[in-house]
């Protein structure tokens, strides 16, 4: 699961916290007036990239696949043209994966 995990996030814990502090970041995902899923998911993933393998719960390996099966899907769906400032793009880089990187 951790190499599947690995493959989806291409972005690194420092990256991913620096996103999560941008507006663009907090712009997208479904919420009920708080936090996004996917914001939230993204908190998650930095602390996920931080932690010893031999350290991960159960818990942490059912939110990676999460994670996984999410940016597979979404990178389905991409959108024709430039992605560069695209809901689409700002919404998979919450999730540890950015698109631009590939």
């Amino acid at each position: 699961m951790r190499d599947e995990f690995e493959d989806a996030v291409n972005m690194t814990a420092a990256e991913l916290r620096r996103w999560l502090d941008t507006d663009e970041s907090r712009s997208v995902g479904q919420s009920d007036g708080g936090e996004s899923v996917g914001h939230e998911s993204g908190r998650r993933i930095v602390e996920l990239l931080r932690t010893k393998k031999g350290d991960l719960t159960e818990a942490d390996h059912a939110h990676m696949r999460k994670v996984v099966g999410y940016v597979h899907r979404h990178l389905a769906q991409r959108p024709d043209g430039d992605v560069t400032h695209t809901r689409w793009r700002y919404s998979l880089m919450n999730w540890g994966h950015d698109p631009l990187k590939d």
